[in-house]
């Protein structure tokens, strides 16, 4: 991921990195603008597979 890429694991899901876009956030205690620049966070999508395991595996407590 730190490359770049996707990693990829067949059965559990997708370690995936989301772009976010440049935007303005407030400092409420200043009053002011920050602009917060565009960067990148990790994401995590699991496999459908993994998802109906879980649902019919994992009870409710």
């Amino acid at each position: 991921m730190i490359k770049g890429e996707n990693i990829y694991l067949r059965g559990f899901g997708t370690f995936l990195l989301k772009k976010r876009a440049e935007k303005t956030g407030r400092n409420i205690s200043k009053n002011t603008t920050v602009k917060i620049p565009a960067h990148n966070i990790p994401a995590f999508k699991p496999a459908k597979e993994f998802v109906a395991q879980i649902k019919t595996k994992v009870k409710v407590k």
